[in-house]
């Protein structure tokens, strides 16, 4: 590999892309975007594929510097143990739980992906980037203690939650999370789930595992510093990716591509529109921001170790979910709360104030005004949010951690996340909480939009974009036994086959050296899986 910080070093070594210019060098694949996306696509291809050329542009300085960097994000292993916000209560005071049921079996591919890296020597050392740390749900007052319980009638019968257990007692809740529990007072009944096998992730070091690993092939390239400024279609149905060096002035160079994919977070939704497809007319995107509270005292870090979730405001985003976590920010451990949601016209923490205004377009103004006058309850959340001052943070905090000390917690201003709007027949412009993945019709480009999950089922979307993109060679034996090499369960569903994912549980709980235990023989036990 060359590392190239822009454009200084020797061009790309031409490929049999077949560019419109003989000038342009060309590769097989482009992926705009240093992060966990990109990542993730580019190890997968290079094991699916190892004698494609691909060219990775980034325009920071540095990979896994935005919404991957372990400080701009939750670092949940987003399992939906914990996140009330994927099941639904029913009429009937029943729960659905088959987003939750579709996000765990998401999580499990990652994981077992993850262990077959560690395997393979693309990733090292796990407890670098992932260590076990239970996942809680907890809430207070009536209404919601009933909720939860119905919740956890649903899920722990089903093969996927084995093992999560259920308290009302305060004395056993506070076994499980004493920093949260000590010293609340009130009436108010109390409630909570416990996962043991949950997960911490370190998602910028994940990511610079695989960046390094890409690093040692020979046909891949990584330019940093380097922008990617426009996107034009050629004759031959290649792609002309022009970019310039952000560290020199700004010159310009181009590169042809069989296939491109934009991975760039919030900067995805400009670049899809440059590229001219007619699917990236539908989309437009609202910026919001996160901040956290947070603590690296050592003596309050040590009373918790667990990641607890709470019931998100009505009207809401799900990225807006309060949540007292433990971390390990790159080996210090800390604990943080929060989010609380700011507003800035950036679509990227380091991006321009200009991003939102220049998103704008004749095919999308509509669907966006449209968002906002069906969404009130959203928008006097932002602006509830927005008034907070930090004395009102510190307030939040203590409903999770009653005897916090104003002087140990800090405020950290965390990632931009850019909430997809699609304007879908019919209906008009909708807001898409989670992640989109546009392709276009001739499956040469693709771009990821949106946020939570994200990062955590970064696998699955990325086999879910090669299946879209490259579907001849997925029917292959060799592309077939190659992802059921890299994750066992490839195309089966584990929430129907405990036997399958006692096993992929186990394989991936010794590679990634999880400390947690072993809930195997309860997931063969479980009933058939069933909603209640």
């Amino acid at each position: 590999m060359k590392l190239r910080h822009g454009i200084t070093l020797c061009s790309l070594p031409t490929t049999q892309a077949g560019a419109a210019s003989g000038d342009t060098p060309n590769v097989d694949v482009v992926l705009i975007g240093g992060g966990t996306m990109s990542a993730t696509l580019g190890t997968l291809l290079q094991s699916l594929q190892p004698d494609w050329s691909i060219q990775l542009f980034e325009r920071l300085d540095r990979a896994a510097e935005e919404s991957s960097n372990v400080w701009n994000n939750a670092g949940t292993g987003h399992s939906a143990f914990a996140e009330m916000n994927y099941t639904s209560p029913q009429p009937d005071g029943s729960v659905d739980i088959q987003r939750a049921i579709g996000i765990t079996e998401q999580f499990e591919v990652s994981r077992q992906y993850w262990a077959s890296q560690v395997r393979d020597g693309v990733l090292s050392e796990p407890r670098s980037f992932i260590n076990t740390v239970p996942h809680l749900s907890f809430v207070w007052g009536q209404d919601r203690v009933s909720f939860l319980n119905a919740r956890f009638e649903a899920m722990h019968r089903n093969p996927l939650y084995a093992g999560m257990e259920y308290a009302e007692d305060p004395a056993k809740i506070a076994e499980w999370i004493p920093l949260v529990m000590s010293g609340r007072e009130g009436s108010d009944p109390v409630a909570a789930t416990r996962m043991p096998i949950g997960t911490e992730v370190n998602y910028g070091e994940l990511t610079r595992q695989m960046m390094d690993s890409l690093a040692q092939r020979d046909n891949f390239e990584l330019s940093l510093n380097t922008q990617v400024r426009d996107l034009k279609r050629n004759a031959d149905g290649s792609w002309k990716v022009t970019v310039a060096n952000t560290s020199d002035g700004g010159n310009e160079r181009s590169v042809n591509a069989r296939f491109v994919f934009i991975g760039a977070g919030g900067a995805a939704l400009p670049l899809l529109q440059k590229s001219g497809i007619p699917e990236a007319k539908q989309y437009g995107g609202f910026p919001v921001g996160g901040q956290f509270l947070y603590t690296t005292n050592q003596e309050v870090v040590a009373k918790h170790d667990a990641k607890v979730y709470g019931l998100a405001p009505a009207g809401s985003p799900p990225m807006s979910v309060p949540h007292i976590d433990k971390r390990i920010l790159d080996g210090t451990p800390a604990i943080m709360f929060g989010p609380f949601a700011t507003f800035s016209s950036k679509f990227l923490k380091n991006g321009s104030w200009t991003d939102l205004m220049r998103s704008i377009t004749p095919s999308n103004l509509w669907p966006m005004t449209k968002v906002g006058l069906d969404n009130l309850d959203l928008v006097r959340y932002l602006i509830s949010q927005l008034r907070m001052s930090e004395e009102d943070q510190f307030e939040e905090l203590k409903g999770y951690y009653p005897e916090a000390k104003r002087a140990d917690w800090k405020l950290w201003t965390a990632g931009q996340r850019v909430q997809t709007i699609k304007d879908v027949e019919g209906k008009g412009g909708t807001l898409q909480f989670g992640t989109e993945l546009v392709s276009g019709a001739e499956g040469t480009i693709a771009a990821l939009l949106g946020a939570s999950p994200g990062a955590s089922t970064a696998p699955s979307i990325m086999l879910r974009l090669i299946e879209e993109v490259f579907p001849e060679q997925v029917k292959s034996e060799a592309w077939q036994s190659k992802l059921r090499e890299l994750v066992p369960s490839y195309g089966q569903a584990l929430a129907s086959n405990p036997t399958l994912l006692s096993e992929v549980r186990a394989m991936s709980r010794e590679l990634l050296e999880l400390d947690e235990p072993d809930l195997g023989q309860a997931a063969i036990d479980a009933p058939s899986p069933r909603q209640h």
